[in-house]
């Protein structure tokens, strides 16, 4: 009878392992730092305050401020010789913040458009700072030319924020040739895990520390567990492009689940003195956000153009098959570019939620100007992606000047179907060779 020989021993698949791995591990760390953020911490009271100042940073005093909810008053106050005022109020929720034309000094008013009538949300335990920018001149008497260089100033910031989170979209079609739906979600994810960490009491520089290997990882690891499996399955581009609009839903409820549907602001920076130059007018806060933005953007081109990464990026953007041939690994390639995309994706959800609100769908609202800034650009090229999101972001605010804030998507749409109507590649795509 003839030995049994032993069967040989199966080898643990190790890079389906790990792959999996990584991106639980990123799904993992971005729901439980979403989860901080859920329960925050209750302090002694609600409260909503507020500093009344001129342009020239002087106190305003005697100026009557109104908080009410539904209709009903919940209380009234005037500033304080410091122009500080402070109204508690009687629980979490939606608040009407007024103030009073009429109790303004002489010579005074509202300026840069500001209402005297504010919406704000006030989460439990928090102070929920109000800011009523007041100077001399109202933005109505300032004239065109004015107005027109604030809306352009303003549009320099928006593009900015685009261009941030535009990049990685654009580079994750130019090599894999697939359309990131989820791509929006990303950028909520990485605002929503710096707004859980700064609620426990991070700083939000840090916390946007954190958020963005966080992100950078979860990108990586759908990339590991879902689009490489795909694209080795010869999976189309457009059932790919189907799964990133599934996913996408997926990312959004869970966060609305977790987070919940109240807009939110981050600890630091909420009341600001603005800075004006002349007709321009900008706060520290969105001064230090066009700057970092703009750095990013010049180190992400640096990267491209000065490194060995950058080229290969390129290479494999270009002709994939070609850079696979001259000895490039494809795959770590694209592997870089996820997590990189992911990275700054988070990045620029923390710094739109810096400049306007966070919120569980703030990467879906963002998105569309995304996808205008990078079809305007030319699809595939990093630059393009830059140079369209200026150009959108610039549209858009500049639309405001002579039509309302509510159609300034429109404008930016309506300006990429001119444009591809004349260049069908983007501003700077190339012309697709056929033979």
């Amino acid at each position: 009878m003839a030995a049994l020989t032993p069967p040989a021993p199966i080898r643990p698949r190790r890079r389906r392992t790990s792959a999996l791995a990584a991106f639980l591990s990123g799904v993992a760390a971005a729901i439980a730092c979403l989860m901080l953020g859920a329960t925050p911490a209750m302090a002694a009271g609600e409260v909503i305050q507020g500093r009344l100042v001129d342009a020239e940073d002087q106190a305003v005093a005697g100026v009557e401020i109104t908080v009410s909810q539904d209709g009903d008053q919940v209380g009234t106050v005037t500033s304080g010789a410091d122009g500080r005022w402070e109204i508690p109020v009687p629980a979490p929720g939606q608040y009407e913040v007024s103030l009073n034309e009429e109790t303004l000094p002489e010579g005074l008013s509202l300026r840069d458009n500001a209402k005297a009538s504010r919406e704000v949300t006030v989460e439990p335990g928090a102070q929920r700072s109000v800011l009523f920018p007041l100077g001399q001149v109202q933005a109505s008497e300032k004239g065109l030319g004015a107005a027109l260089s604030q809306a352009s100033l303003d549009g320099l910031v928006l593009g900015a924020l685009i261009g941030i989170t535009a990049i990685g979209l654009s580079l994750i079609f130019g090599t894999t040739g697939l359309i990131n739906f989820a791509h929006g979600e990303l950028v909520t994810v990485g605002a929503v895990v710096a707004y859980g960490l700064n609620a426990a009491g991070l700083h939000i520089a840090l916390a946007a520390l954190v958020a963005f290997p966080v992100v950078a990882a979860l990108a990586g690891g759908t990339e590991l567990v879902l689009w490489r499996p795909m694209r080795r399955r010869r999976v189309g581009h457009a059932s790919m492009f189907i799964a990133t609009i599934g996913l996408a839903l997926l990312l959004r409820q869970v966060i609305l689940v977790v987070f919940g549907g109240n807009p939110r602001s981050y600890d630091q920076y909420a009341l600001q003195q603005v800075w004006e130059w002349g007709p321009l007018s900008i706060t520290p806060r969105d001064a230090s956000i066009l700057g970092i933005a703009l750095l990013v953007l010049v180190l992400v081109g640096l990267v491209l153009n000065r490194t060995r990464l950058g080229t290969a990026v390129r290479s494999v953007s270009d002709n994939r098959a070609l850079a696979g041939c001259s000895g490039i690994n494809v795959d770590r390639v694209v592997l870089v570019v996820w997590f990189a995309g992911g990275g700054l994706a988070a990045l620029g959800g923390v710094l739109y939620g810096l400049s306007q609100a966070v919120t569980w769908n703030m990467g879906f609202n963002l998105l569309l100007l995304m996808f205008a800034g990078v079809i305007l650009g030319g699809l595939g090229t990093a630059f393009g992606a830059v140079v369209g999101s200026m150009v959108v972001g610039l549209l858009a605010q500049l639309s405001t000047v002579f039509f309302g804030s509510e159609l300034q998507t429109v404008w930016a749409l309506l300006l990429l179907i001119l444009v591809l109507l004349v260049r069908p590649q983007g501003l700077l795509g190339l012309r697709e060779r056929v033979g």
